[in-house]
């Protein structure tokens, strides 16, 4: 049964991008499948999954985040800079030119863009032979850092687009990530020595993009009627936003890598860590807070989830055959 398990997991590891993808076509044909993910349970599922994040973490890793606090700190600020004002540029700063981009589109992708990094950048660091300690500790510094950073960049940049509950996005930030992640630290730090653990460890991606793939069914589910009443312009307009934003945020993630000196590992990881968002974090955000006043907005989300993990894995593979080039 383990060895199924572990299997299972590898392969999900491997193929996250085209499960994810699967589960939204799926969805989007059978909304009813996911109807059940929503309000406490999609919460839940995004504190599990940012359990078996905290399950990774060691005291290695605290050691990495005392003994790199300079670069970790440029590339947390260049996430936590870039990516919103990317975000801004790309909806608001386009009205000065004539473009009007829709209230739902522009509240998504500011909410998406003031999230800390993604969960599954750490892997792709791995795959693309970049610094994964350092991956690991802005990682961690930024979901650290989210409870604060992100009802307040939200409030800033979106506040006159839609009213902003900060303290509740607070506090909920800080339930669904803040604590996960430092239960799963201490439960590494007290029992990862331990077989048993070690094995629970071992399969725990498996059921982290699992959880994602809920995650986003549950948000098609829910928008799934009101998507088709807005057409298929509307969802290139949102596809092509999500996309200019995610590969601006890899170009700008590696020119900052470049300035600051960094090396060549570090600048893949810094390119990956500032472009991938924690997508999954801002579809349960946006769920949350902005149902009423602006419930389309999860839109811009949900689509970052799928496609932060399709062009992530997409760099990875590029910035490696570079190697082999």
């Amino acid at each position: 049964m383990y060895s199924l398990l572990f299997r299972c997991s590898q392969w999900l590891s491997t193929y996250t991008s085209w499960f994810i993808i699967a589960v939204a076509v799926v969805t989007y044909f059978v909304p009813s499948l996911f109807t059940w993910v929503h309000g406490a349970t999609q919460s839940c599922i995004l504190g599990f999954i940012m359990l078996t994040m905290g399950l990774t973490l060691t005291m290695q890793d605290m050691k990495v985040l005392a003994a790199r606090p300079w670069d970790i700190l440029i590339g947390t600020c260049a996430q936590f800079s870039l990516m919103p004002l990317i975000a801004w540029t790309l909806t608001v700063g386009v009205g000065y030119l004539g473009l009007v981009i829709p209230k739902p589109v522009i509240v998504g992708i500011i909410l998406v863009g003031c999230c800390p990094g993604g969960v599954s950048s750490n892997i792709m660091s791995y795959l693309c032979r970049g610094d994964v300690a350092f991956s690991v500790g802005m990682t961690t510094v930024s979901t650290l850092l989210a409870p604060v950073m992100t009802p307040l960049l939200v409030l800033w940049l979106a506040g006159e687009q839609v009213e902003v509950d900060a303290l509740g996005m607070f506090l909920n930030i800080l339930i669904v990530t803040l604590m996960p992640v430092t239960v799963g630290f201490f439960a590494n730090l007290f029992w990862g020595k331990n077989e048993t653990f070690k094995k629970t460890q071992a399969v725990m991606p498996a059921f982290s993009v699992l959880g994602l793939a809920c995650i986003v069914g549950g948000v098609i589910s829910t928008v799934h009627d009101k998507l088709l009443q807005e057409g298929m312009e509307f969802f290139l307009l949102v596809f092509a936003v999500v996309l200019c934003h995610n590969s601006l945020g890899y170009l700008t993630g590696y020119t900052v890598g470049r300035i600051f000196g960094f090396s060549k590992a570090k600048n893949r990881t810094v390119s990956i860590e500032v472009g991938m968002q924690n997508a999954g974090l801002a579809t349960v955000l946006a769920s949350t807070f902005f149902a009423v006043t602006c419930p389309l907005a999860v839109i811009p989300c949900a689509l970052s989830c799928a496609w932060h993990s399709i062009s992530g894995t997409i760099i990875a593979t590029w910035f490696r055959s570079r190697d082999n080039a």
